[in-house]
């Protein structure tokens, strides 16, 4: 996506009134999108603050960016939402904004196309408020997103080992036996259409966390996908991209409560439902091996040597 933001397949909304280059230039230009509800919660002036209000907690913040949780009240109604915003982007992309103001440069807005697309497409995804970039004056390029947050709801990394507790065996391994078959059915329906998460690791889909302790009589959209950001369509260079997703999914399943008839299972299913001659062949499941090895070398190498799923609940 960082070569060619704006691929038709993820264009965001246009038709913004937009001033002359040279006004761009001196006094800057934005562009936002809003969901009905956002005015009511963030307030009228909110393009003024947005950049700057403070979170309600779960801050994070490092080169130029933050994430965390922001909650909105309007009288007894509130609005929670996990707030992305990037205070410093590439120069490039602002001028590139300055002379296309009608597209998505910034990371907030591109996520937004994402999952407008992929919720479009039957995905299961978080709901986005509102995003917006703010550009100029020189070249100066920020820019925000803001997603509804997914209450009551736990990703998979610590779901998996909470339900392998609370669940007796047999009923645990038919929990899981349906929740494979919606994780292969969720990726295949990715990779069919030449799109790819490119961070589709364990921590990145969400179940209810009742779900760990009563299973579901169905798993159908249950798991949503999150941090759409880096999702991008590549026709000729799929191969590759899926090769990654697989072996990231695979890396991150390291979890307790996860085996390795588990992952035959999601592989068998993958490879299902395919459309005629357009199917991943046996010849990339050493690929994804050996892309999975490198992951676990990587990971081992690091002095902490943190296993996976304390490191994502630590990020």
């Amino acid at each position: 996506m960082s070569a060619n933001p704006n691929p038709s397949l993820f264009r965001p909304e246009v038709g913004d009134p937009v001033s002359s280059f040279w006004r761009r230039v001196r006094q800057g230009v934005r562009l936002l999108r809003r969901q009905a509800d956002w005015e009511r919660f963030a307030g009228e002036s909110w393009t003024e603050s947005i950049m700057t209000v403070p979170l309600t907690d779960r801050e994070h913040a490092k080169q130029g960016r933050s994430i965390g949780r922001k909650v909105f009240a309007d009288g007894r109604d509130k609005l929670s939402v996990y707030l992305k915003r990037h205070y410093r982007l590439p120069r490039l992309h602002g001028l590139l904004a300055t002379l296309f103001p009608g597209r998505a440069w910034s990371p907030g807005l591109q996520e937004w196309a994402h999952l407008c697309w992929a919720k479009e497409h039957g995905f299961p995804v978080p709901r986005p408020v509102a995003a917006g970039q703010f550009v100029g004056p020189w070249g100066r390029l920020q820019g925000f997103l803001a997603v509804e947050e997914l209450h009551g709801m736990l990703p998979l990394h610590e779901a998996v080992p909470r339900a392998a507790r609370a669940l007796d065996p047999r009923t645990f391994a038919r929990w899981k036996r349906g929740l494979v078959a919606e994780l292969a059915r969720l990726s295949r329906e990715l990779h069919r259409r030449h799109v790819f998460h490119k961070d589709l690791y364990f921590c990145h889909f969400y179940i209810p966390e009742a779900l760990t302790r009563t299973p579901p009589t169905g798993w159908t959209n249950r798991v949503v996908m999150i941090d759409l950001h880096r999702l991008g369509r590549h026709p000729l260079t799929g191969p590759w991209w899926q090769i990654k997703d697989l072996a990231q999914l695979l890396f991150s399943s390291e979890v307790e409560g996860v085996t390795a008839r588990d992952r035959v299972r999601f592989w068998k299913l993958y490879r299902r439902h395919w459309p005629a001659g357009r199917g991943p062949g046996e010849w990339i499941r050493p690929l994804v091996k050996w892309k999975w090895q490198r992951y676990r070398r990587h990971n081992q190498r690091k002095p902490s040597a943190v296993p996976y799923d304390q490191q994502r609940s630590a990020a």
